[in-house]
């Protein structure tokens, strides 16, 4: 585990690692990032080397002349951990650090620990322990039989050891799944929390993006609150949600959720589901892009591709440009996402223009309707205006004609009411 800077600085080597066959910028992008997520674990890089290959290694991932060349990069430099830029198994993960005679980390690992680092919460613990269990079932298995190969077949050395590995497998099945009891219960009361507000028909939208795109300072400009937000990368894993005023009438919630980064572990999206949900019940999903950053395409293309995976790509979704006060007015013009604002969360700038376009956006989610209360029900006229934009109102001798829009999940006690034709309609008036 990486420690803490203002503890203990770590001196890593960084190496990236790809195919030949993958494209040169995705593999330096990639690398890129990497080196800040070492930063954002407290650790000092004091080198970092690449290598392309034909096809990974089963036992050391890069190939032998390039783990002869890191280890006298090692002897030169005198790190004290290696963090690889690629899932290792168990087994590669031991025969590295053989060779080079240190701690070995991969991506997965580096980032499970940054958000076991910035988890704050119960439930935020929680799920990254889990990650973290998942992530370490596979590679035990790996490192332990790589051990044993080691033992020779004398009699009574495999044995023992696997009654060590089947103890500590089953010790952490345990544990896997009482957390994950115990995070069904979470699960159970954030989903009784949104009932209660679609009771109260508030519509709810969720920031999401990539990791440090400025959802949490978006958050404080448009609720007026004091959410923490720093310039590091998974600095929320909490979900915070506030309520808004669109207008002086309407407001809905907002949610800021966990930031994505390419390659998100697995084990990760799966501990997290608790958390993902606030973002899968929104009715709006509010996709923030640090417009600043030299890869802000492909980071949305990240951010698409993980809505695929979570299948929220039916949901309505608007595209926010932040941190435009620091792009030209020129390239603004060569966006083409539709619906998209430019803001910046820090100068305050465009988010009057974001709050009239979520007002639209919800105002389409809506459908119009014709409602006829007779006069025993028109105390509900009230009650509708509470969920529903009513546009016009007819007095009639058996009671009134409203002409109203609103969200079909907020339809239900409503459908009664519903005037189905023309005809009819002719008929009330």
């Amino acid at each position: 585990m990486i420690m803490n800077s203002q503890q203990s600085t770590e001196r890593a080597l960084v190496v990236g690692v790809g195919l030949k066959k993958d494209p040169v910028g995705e593999i330096k992008e990639s690398l890129a990032e990497l080196e800040e997520l070492v930063y954002a674990a407290g650790a000092e890089i004091i080198a970092v080397a690449t290598q392309l290959v034909t096809q990974w290694n089963p036992s050391t991932l890069i190939g032998r002349g390039k783990v002869s060349e890191i280890k006298k990069m090692i002897d030169d430099c005198e790190p004290n951990l290696v963090v690889v830029d690629h899932q290792l198994s168990g087994v590669q993960i031991r025969n590295l650090e053989d060779q080079w005679k240190l701690r070995v980390i991969d991506r997965n690992q580096l980032i499970l620990d940054i958000f076991a680092k910035r988890a704050q919460s119960y439930e935020g613990k929680l799920q990254v322990e889990l990650a973290q269990l998942m992530d370490q079932m596979p590679r035990m298995v790996g490192a332990w039989l790589s051990s044993l190969s080691r033992q020779g077949g004398g009699i009574g050395t495999k044995g023992p050891g696997e009654k060590a590995l089947e103890i500590d497998r089953r010790r952490m099945q345990e544990r896997i799944i009482q957390i994950k009891s115990q995070l069904e219960t979470v699960k159970k009361q954030r989903k009784e929390h949104r009932r209660s507000r679609e009771r109260k028909h508030v519509p709810s939208l969720a920031l999401i993006g990539y990791t440090n795109s400025g959802k949490s300072t978006l958050l404080n400009k448009l609720t007026n609150s004091k959410v923490m937000t720093k310039d590091m990368v998974f600095a929320t894993l909490d979900p915070v949600t506030r309520k808004v005023y669109l207008t002086d009438s309407q407001q809905a919630v907002i949610t800021d959720t966990v930031g994505f980064i390419r390659r998100l572990p697995k084990e990760l999206i799966e501990a997290f589901q608790a958390t993902l949900e606030e973002s899968a019940s929104a009715d709006i999903l509010l996709h923030v892009i640090d417009f600043s950053s030299e890869q802000w395409d492909q980071q949305i293309q990240t951010i698409d591709e993980l809505i695929v995976k979570f299948n929220w790509q039916e949901k309505p979704r608007i595209y926010i440009f932040n941190k435009s006060d620091l792009i030209s007015k020129e390239k603004q013009f060569q966006v083409d996402r539709h619906p998209r604002v430019f803001v910046s969360g820090t100068q305050g700038t465009g988010i009057d223009n974001l709050k009239n376009l979520m007002v639209k956006t919800l105002k389409d989610l809506r459908t119009e309707y014709q409602f006829f209360f007779p006069k025993s029900d028109e105390y509900l006229i009230y009650d509708l205006a509470r969920v529903a934009e009513i546009t016009k109102k007819e007095s009639a001798s058996k009671g009134t004609l409203c002409y109203a829009s609103l969200a079909s999940q907020n339809l239900g006690p409503w459908k009664s009411f519903i005037v189905e034709s023309e005809k009819k309609t002719k008929s009330l008036i």
